[in-house]
């Protein structure tokens, strides 16, 4: 009661008075190579061996990496358990050996199931004979649900247009974090084949929030501080026994990313249960690897500072080496973590590794622009220069990302909801603020604080507008 693991979907196509309603049922498509299983960090969605895709509550951290990860749009978080949710095939009806609760109760035998392994069984006979459909079959999930005779406009998300405004026909939408295109124009919906129109449709959710958006800013501050001063010095032949490089870079960076973990749990719907990605991990999940990264990270940072408060340059050298590594890593596996979201094409790009590790050397860069009468000469004269060269290569990378051409419709429409949609503002803002680093060379505490304030915008409408495209 009070959610929706299965709804009816209908589009309206034509033009009058040759109009007609399009109907389709929208839900898990049971995947043989299911993405949220994949992404699931603790196992709580996973496959039986029958193949179904269940979930156990009892496990779920409420990550939302399942929604995320989903090209579907299938699953949710229960609003009063607040675990993920979707339709589980009625497994708890077929192991008793009766039908899912959907095919009881259709009177015209709309909806049927049945083994595509028995060549005998209507759905065999029908998916091997008659001209059937699935949704999204370019995601290589192998989606276990058929669609005989649907129309276009229902099956492609982006085939129809939304009317503008949060309610249409009777649906009700949720006023918070709802999906509408920002009225985008049909120019935006590059596949859209058809004069068609959604008139009833449930609300489509944004997983991941601001917290995720000001992660990303935090984990790049930490993956870039410590890195960049130590690097800086030993190029420059500097000892590493100041203050800034035993004390003030390592302990800015495990500050951030203690900030990160902050951020990372407070995103959980189930934040008390935040141990189990640790103790219970699922390995594929990209959302574990980061969390053992992170924790390594963590390590090699406070004995950074041990070993520099005890003194051993030999020792803090090794262990910098390591956080150089690691920091690289820390700032780069948001890149893999993303692209497990299938669904969002936006993170789908080969640009998006190459901006992290720029960025957090950006910050890394920015902070070394800001101390750098702590710096040795050769170092402090390197500090502005590499700040400013890496803001420029920022750009570029941007640029690129932004103004070449787009691989699917889905990735087309997100970029116009972040340059010229909802999130347009933020992104404008941003990317000056970013530019505005070139100011450093002027005066670098400035020119270095806007460039940091524009990232926090840049960021919070790159992570936003992938999730503004409807998937389902």
């Amino acid at each position: 009661m009070g959610v929706t693991r299965t709804y009816v979907k209908s589009v309206d196509v034509g033009t009058f008075p040759n109009v007609r309603r399009s109907f389709q049922v929208t839900r898990c498509n049971q995947c043989e190579n299911p993405p949220c299983v994949a992404a699931c960090p603790t196992g709580a969605m996973y496959q039986r061996p029958d193949g179904i895709v269940d979930f156990d509550k009892k496990i779920c951290v409420g990550c939302k990496a399942c929604m995320a990860a989903c090209p579907y749009d299938a699953i949710f978080i229960n609003p009063e358990d607040h675990s993920a949710e979707k339709c589980n095939f009625c497994a708890h009806r077929l192991d008793v050996g009766l039908e899912p609760a959907c095919v009881v109760v259709c009177p015209t035998e709309a909806i049927f199931v049945g083994d595509l392994n028995d060549p005998t069984s209507k759905v065999a006979r029908v998916i091997n004979r008659e001209a059937v459909s699935v949704r999204k079959p370019d995601k290589a999930t192998v989606p276990g649900v058929f669609y005989k005779g649907a129309h276009k406009a229902t099956l492609d998300p982006l085939a129809a247009r939304r009317p503008k405004g949060s309610t249409f026909m009777w649906s009700e939408m949720l006023q918070s974090h709802k999906i509408t295109n920002s009225g985008a124009p049909e120019g935006a919906h590059v596949n859209s084949s058809t004069n068609a129109l959604v008139s009833y449709d449930m609300s489509h959710s944004v997983p991941w929030g601001w917290k995720v958006s000001l992660y990303t800013w935090t984990k790049g501050i930490a993956a870039g501080v410590y890195p960049v001063v130590l690097v800086m010095a030993l190029l420059a032949g500097q000892p590493l026994s100041g203050t800034l490089v035993r004390y003030v870079a390592p302990a800015i960076s495990l500050l951030a990313l203690v900030v990160t973990g902050i951020l990372l749990v407070a995103d959980l719907k189930h934040p008390e249960r935040f141990i189990l990605i640790l103790i219970r991990p699922q390995p594929r999940s990209w959302l574990v690897k980061g969390g053992f990264v992170l924790t390594a990270y963590g390590a090699v940072l406070a004995l950074a500072l041990i070993f520099g408060y005890l003194g051993n340059e030999s020792v803090v050298k090794i262990v910098g080496m390591a956080s150089v590594l690691l920091g690289a890593a820390t700032a780069g596996y948001t890149a893999f973590l993303f692209s497990e979201s299938r669904g969002r094409d936006l993170w789908q790009s080969p640009l998006l590794l190459p901006q992290l590790l720029v960025q957090a050397a950006m910050l890394g860069a920015g902070f070394a622009a800001i101390v750098r009468h702590s710096l040795i000469l050769d170092a402090a004269n390197a500090a502005v220069p590499l700040f400013v060269g890496l803001v420029l290569l920022h750009s570029l990378l941007v640029s690129a990302e932004v103004f070449t051409g787009h691989p699917s419709a889905n990735a087309k429409l997100a970029h116009w909801e972040m340059t010229r949609g909802a999130m347009s503002g933020w992104f404008w803002i941003g990317n000056l603020g970013v530019l505005a680093g070139l100011g450093a060379l002027i005066q670098p505490e400035i020119g270095v604080a806007l460039c940091y304030l524009g990232m926090i915008a840049y960021e919070h409408s790159y992570v936003r507008s992938a999730q503004l495209v409807p998937l389902a």
